[in-house]
């Protein structure tokens, strides 16, 4: 919007010139203007006639279509290749076409992937490639350079196990990384409860399927689906139409064509009522929410362009849902909806992240907002914003000339009318108030909407049960796996209590007697983040003596203090300062006892055990600990070994593992802790216990 206004003011800063010539001639002429009426609102202009570009296409003899914009202000050629296929279910191996795609750039049988890597760098090309095409540019004097490497990826992919192992090694940290990110959980289950977990777009690579996937499967799939006959090519630049045809031809023209498996996927419908799925993320403080359903909306089908315009006002951008939940209730800081189209099935979302206490309060809203535009008629005004809004992103799209290659190819693909896009901005302009209650009517369903929160479930769950029409809320994990919550958490064995179970741990760890002996422990550790390396030096001294530094070589960029009675963060780069008090300071009380599990009791930080839960494929003991301050954690404990090995709290989650003795006591040296969708590893290089810290380390 920003980028539009910038537009409308340089216009009107170019058109000062021309004003003030005619004024200054009507002076000189003594000749009036008659009064402007105020009172009579302006008539709207006709819409714009728009010069989309032209393109020129051709067909190779073996199928591939070919679109050419020619640029010729740059001396720079792309080359966009897009393969049109029904996507499959790949089930067990789902992730195959992604690998298929990201497989084609680790190399060829006449390159590896670092001499193919040193060609497009040479000569200064970008190149990459995904499971629907290739991507390719460069200059123009490199021009049948970048073609001969990019037809090499295409007809001679190597599919080398050692790059395929590298790229699974990516994905599981990725995943890993998801598995605590609210906004990447909620897209990953909310596609499953759409489109189903057995339609290709309701699908998830998870661990266990990448580890199924092998070069074989990539290249089956690679000889399935890239075929020339159900691929287009856009060629934009400095390049003629003639050259185009001969370069194509040259390179592309060996592709062999054949027939392509059509999967006709099954049509998702829409819940029969309204139907709440929680993902329970028991350290959230607020959660990321999730309305929608699938919708029957073709690309460039009739109803495409009013549909748009009425998503638009609902939430495509900062109108209704935005005004409402951010700017009225202050509930977020912001939400919006989506209306997609599709060939094969489209979907409609509202997705916002709000506090827990507001979980229910927010959905009233977007309900509301979705009734509305179904009941009333949009005001004239409004409907006029959200048009010119439209009018200038389109407007503004055509600045690039990729962008006239793009509607080529879609102009192909989906069967549209030659002049759809020249009629675009016509056709948007004619959109009325009551083609766009009828589109509300149509696609906006309130009452048949899949609502799914990701957010701590003790406390949204019963917020949410007067969504569910009576029916019982859906629990999945964070792979989108459902269960039943009932049966997730098992009871403990007769006999077993939170307190048997933290006496447990002690003695697992070396016992009370050698965690008495312990006067202090020093732990030196560092991790990476974004290429820099930091260390964290933790200090601790009996009874409840603690300090925190964090920084980098000489550089300290943190530290948390703790004297047994003063708690402070102190920032020497220069940053603020602080006092801990209230509830922090009490939290840091315990956090700063030395072995605080041997003074529970005195402390006041109460326990419950709530079951036996499965950790990682293995039985934990879950304990709720609570400090005096109201601050929760939930901590897991090996039924096996009696070690603790998760925590859950407000500050995420951290996982434990590596126990190794020192001293006669036994320290994690594993230590991974989540924050978001940020991991952090922390390797502990050293650990000391008895070094006689002096007091002057606390102050």
């Amino acid at each position: 919007m920003k980028k539009i206004l910038n537009i409308v003011i340089a216009v009107a800063l170019a058109t000062c010139p021309v004003l003030l010539n005619a004024q200054t001639k009507s002076a000189k002429t003594k000749t009036t203007t008659p009064a402007l009426d105020r009172s009579i609102r302006p008539q709207a202009a006709p819409a714009p006639e728009i010069n989309i570009g032209k393109y020129e296409s051709f067909e190779l003899e073996n199928g591939l279509k070919v679109f050419v914009v020619e640029n010729h202000k740059i001396p720079r050629v792309s080359y966009s290749l897009v393969l049109d296929y029904n996507p499959v279910p790949e089930s067990e191996l789902a992730g195959m076409a992604d690998f298929t795609g990201q497989l084609l750039r680790t190399g060829t049988t006449n390159l590896s992937k670092d001499q193919l890597d040193e060609e497009v760098d040479f000569i200064g090309a970008s190149l990459s490639t995904s499971a629907t095409g290739i991507y390719a540019a460069s200059l123009k004097k490199h021009n049948e350079k970048l073609l001969s490497l990019m037809a090499d990826v295409l007809l001679n992919p190597a599919f080398s196990s050692e790059e395929l192992d590298k790229l699974k090694v990516q994905a599981v940290s990725a995943l890993k990384a998801a598995q605590n990110d609210p906004s990447a959980i909620s897209d990953r289950v909310s596609k499953q409860l759409i489109y189903g977990a057995g339609h290709p777009y309701g699908e998830s690579m998870t661990e266990k399927t990448l580890g199924n996937i092998t070069t074989e499967h990539c290249r089956g799939f690679y000889q399935a689906f890239f075929k020339p006959n159900i691929a287009y090519l856009a060629i934009v630049g400095d390049i003629t139409v003639n050259e185009a045809r001969e370069l194509t031809s040259k390179y592309f023209g060996s592709w062999q064509k054949g027939e392509v498996f059509k999967y006709e996927a099954p049509q998702p419908q829409v819940p029969a009522v309204t139907t709440v799925a929680i993902v329970d993320r028991p350290d959230a403080v607020q959660s990321a929410l999730r309305i929608g359903y699938p919708v029957d909306l073709k690309t460039g089908s009739e109803d495409a362009i009013k549909a748009r315009v009425m998503n638009t006002i609902l939430g495509g951008g900062t109108f209704r849902l935005f005004n409402n939940l951010r700017e009225d209730k202050a509930y977020t800081y912001g939400a919006y909806s989506q209306l997609s189209t599709d060939k094969l099935i489209g979907r409609f979302m509202v997705n916002t992240e709000i506090r827990n206490s507001v979980t229910d309060s927010a959905i009233n809203e977007v309900f509301y907002e979705m009734r509305r535009l179904r009941e009333e008629p949009v005001a004239a005004d409004e409907l006029s914003l959200v048009k010119n809004y439209l009018n200038g992103n389109f407007a503004l799209s055509l600045e690039n000339p990729q962008t006239v290659a793009n509607f080529a190819i879609s102009t192909a693909r989906f069967g549209l009318a030659p002049d759809y896009y020249a009629n675009y901005m016509k056709n948007l302009a004619a959109v009325s108030a009551e083609d766009i209650q009828a589109m509300a009517v149509k696609y906006i369903k309130p009452d048949n909407s899949y609502i799914l929160a990701v957010g701590k479930a003790s406390e949204i769950a019963p917020r949410l049960e007067k969504f569910t029409g009576g029916k019982s809320i859906r629990y999945f994990d964070f792979e989108g796996k459902e269960y039943d919550p009932n049966l997730k958490v098992k009871p403990a064995p007769e006999g077993v209590t939170a307190e048997t179970v933290n006496k447990n741990y002690i003695n697992a760890i070396g016992g009370e007697k050698a965690l008495r002996k312990m006067k202090d422990v020093t732990m030196m550790a560092s991790t990476t983040m974004q290429g820099m390396t930091l260390g964290f030096d933790f200090y601790r001294k009996a009874p409840n003596k603690y300090m925190m530094k964090i920084g980098s070589g000489d550089m300290v960029f943190q530290k948390i203090i703790f004297d047994g009675t003063t708690a402070k963060m102190v920032s020497p780069m220069g940053g603020e300062n602080k006092t801990l008090e209230g509830k922090e300071l009490e939290d840091m009380k315990v956090e700063a006892t030395m072995n605080a599990e041997l003074f529970y009791n005195e402390l006041g930080v109460t326990l419950k055990l709530e079951g036996i839960e499965e950790i990682d494929g293995a039985d934990a003991y879950k304990l709720i600990v609570t400090n005096p301050s109201g601050k929760e954690s939930t901590q897991y404990y090996s039924v096996e070994t009696g070690l603790k090995i998760r925590e859950i709290s407000e500050s995420g989650m951290v996982n434990l593992s590596d126990y190794r003795e020192v001293n006669g006591v036994k320290f994690p040296y594993a230590i991974s802790q989540q924050m978001g969708p940020q991991t952090i590893d922390l390797k502990i290089l050293s650990i000391k216990v008895n070094s006689k810290l002096k007091d002057d380390i606390f102050q």
